[in-house]
């Protein structure tokens, strides 16, 4: 399964007096990786919200290998692992312009209904984009 990049230039506010990028920015960055991810299928996570779905994150990892730095450009690459379920894992890398691995990361979501605040099988009309890609 391919990877999907974004980029964009690190900005003043993500940063620490040394202008190093804080940490907790990162799980943002993910966010955007796998917003524009599921774009690439035509689903919005506004989308599946209106429909009762909610993905929260139950797992989270990171892997720091280089600090990005105010006004650095960088990319994520975000990756699905497998075929989704319940669950749906991706996994990212992060580069700086040069090409730099600065991070890789791993999410775990979990496909849950808001109103029964239970969990639920991936959505069929995401299934069939995804097999349909592969």
């Amino acid at each position: 399964m391919d990877f999907n990049k974004i980029s964009f230039r690190i900005r003043y506010a993500e940063t620490d007096q040394m202008g190093v990028v804080y940490h907790g920015n990162y799980p943002q960055y993910l966010e955007m990786g796998r917003v524009e991810w599921l774009r690439t299928f035509g689903v919005s996570y506004k989308s599946m919200e209106e429909n009762g779905i909610m993905l929260p994150v139950i797992s989270l990892q990171l892997n720091f290998k280089k600090s990005a730095v105010y006004d650095d450009l960088i990319s994520v690459s975000t990756k699905l692992v497998k075929t989704p379920s319940v669950r749906i894992e991706f996994d990212y890398e992060i580069h700086n312009e040069e090409g730099e691995l600065l991070a890789t990361a791993n999410t775990v979501l979990a496909f849950m209904d808001m109103k029964s605040k239970r969990p639920i099988r991936c959505p069929d009309y995401l299934l069939d984009k995804i097999e349909k890609r592969n």
